[in-house]
């Protein structure tokens, strides 16, 4: 049974004076207990709101937003701001992209840990700065005593992505949502992040959305993988099966574009032209469109719907495969 359910879910930005923007235009996927879900794509995919909005976290005035997230049998959408405070921390966990932006600048690290842990597990101060030791030590910070009294300008931009993830991981959450958790950390560290959130999920059921452009860590953690483009699923998969027969042209691109060991010495990347900009609305035709190279007549003229398609969903008339051969 899926902890976290979410159907239809659209985010659309308002401005007086502006012409509406969808960020997110009717997602749905679900997330098990014990399972890590990726949701992958270029910068302006979607990706980062999406969290926001089941998190919550995205504006009163200027969003709407539309759907339901149902954790459990709770649609988050329909709490309050006292409701979600109590969920957040508690059941859903987030690991932030900025964490210069998401520390408190004038607060100790160690202190915006102990206030986590006594909020929502009710320790005493002297037990939750323990906790809060320990959990700096397992997220890799060195000598953790001293960092508890340091404030986040003092550490690395490292050192404060690690101290943000000991705070999302510090109510052991039911959920955690980690929106690219390793972009400023070195090969090792990231590693040892990673095993740590495979590590949670295994062995605490937790339920994991893993947000990343980076589909080496998608190949490392991810159980199912939602590929978005301009605020659609375009493609859904389980890892195995999309790494080796990738349907969607996008994601077949944007695995064209990785390097790769075993390519022959000399072969070229194979970019995707265009940028995320140069799209079609979805209203009526595809907005992958301008940027691909299957694109046929029909692609600028009709709506692609997500149907299932070899054991996953694919969105797209002429899926790779249809004309040419998938790279494995």
């Amino acid at each position: 049974m899926a902890l976290l359910e979410i159907r239809d879910l659209s985010v659309t930005f308002k401005r007086k004076g502006v012409r509406p923007f969808t960020a997110v235009d009717g997602v749905s996927f679900d997330v098990e207990p014990g399972r890590t879900v990726g949701l992958v794509g270029e910068s302006g995919s979607g990706k980062s709101v999406t969290a926001l909005a089941i998190m919550g976290l995205l504006p009163k005035r200027g969003a709407e937003v539309k759907g339901s997230v149902h954790f459990e049998d709770t649609d988050l959408l329909t709490l309050s701001d006292k409701q979600l405070r109590d969920k957040r921390g508690r059941d859903l966990g987030m690991v932030f992209q900025d964490p210069l932006s998401s520390l408190n600048p004038v607060i100790p690290i160690g202190l915006q840990i102990t206030e986590v842990l006594e909020r929502h597990r009710g320790m005493r101060r002297k037990e939750a700065s323990a906790e809060a030791k320990e959990l700096l030590g397992r997220v890799g910070i060195p000598d953790p005593s001293r960092r508890l009294s340091e404030y986040p300008h003092q550490l690395s931009g490292g050192m404060r992505q690690r101290a943000l993830i000991a705070i999302a991981l510090a109510c052991r959450p039911r959920l955690l949502i980690a929106d690219e958790p390793t972009t400023a950390l070195d090969v090792t560290i990231q590693a040892q992040i990673l095993a740590l959130l495979s590590e949670l999920v295994r062995d605490t059921a937790t339920a994991l959305i893993m947000i990343t452009h980076d589909l080496g860590v998608v190949a490392g953690l991810c159980d199912e993988v939602n590929v978005m483009y301009g605020g659609r699923v375009v493609e859904r998969a389980e890892r195995y099966a999309l790494f080796s027969s990738a349907r969607h042209p996008y994601t077949h691109g944007l695995l064209e574009s990785i390097p790769r060991l075993d390519a022959p010495r000399g072969e070229k990347l194979v970019p995707i032209s265009g940028s995320v900009a140069d799209n079609l609305p979805w209203e009526h035709a595809c907005a992958f469109a301008p940027r691909c190279r299957n694109a046929l007549d029909r692609c600028r003229e009709v709506t692609p719907e997500l149907v299932p398609d070899h054991g996953g969903t694919l969105r797209c008339h002429n899926p790779v495969g249809a004309l040419q051969g998938v790279r494995s």
